[in-house]
């Protein structure tokens, strides 16, 4: 499970030094993708492998929603493997789809973690913090 919020900075290269709680998690291979509120999801090749079941069960598979989504999900897909210190490189489109420069906020969601432009991640965060904790808990699981 990922957990957690972790402001870092990319280095002139474009590699982050992943949070050490998150290392040994996707020491058995992970990938970064274009996530949705234009971030970069990271995901282990496990987790992958489970999305891509699941994507399979659902029907129908072959409209062009579905296609649409599979083409943007696992076709922004790279491999990436962290360096001996723990870091990895996201290549150029990625940062450029989620606006990173240098400031970055990592963040655990549970199966995944998103690597979010700092004032971006700010701006959303002052977004949804009333409306987050004015939320009815009723019908959903607590983790309390």
């Amino acid at each position: 499970m990922f957990v957690g919020s972790y402001p870092l900075r990319l280095d002139e290269k474009g590699r982050l030094a992943l949070p050490v709680r998150f290392r040994e998690q996707v020491a058995g291979g992970m990938v970064i993708k274009k996530g949705q509120e234009r971030c970069i999801y990271g995901l282990t090749m496990a987790r992958v492998a489970e999305q891509s079941a699941a994507a399979a069960a659902m029907a129908p598979s072959d409209t062009a929603a579905a296609r649409m989504r599979a083409r943007m999900s696992f076709g922004s897909m790279v491999e990436v493997e962290p360096d001996k210190t723990g870091r990895i490189t996201i290549p150029v489109n990625l940062r450029e789809y989620a606006g990173l420069d240098r400031d970055v906020v990592v963040v655990g969601v549970d199966t995944r973690f998103e690597i979010w432009d700092s004032a971006t991640w700010d701006a959303y965060v002052a977004e949804q913090e009333a409306s987050y904790a004015e939320m009815e808990s009723e019908g959903m699981p607590t983790l309390s």
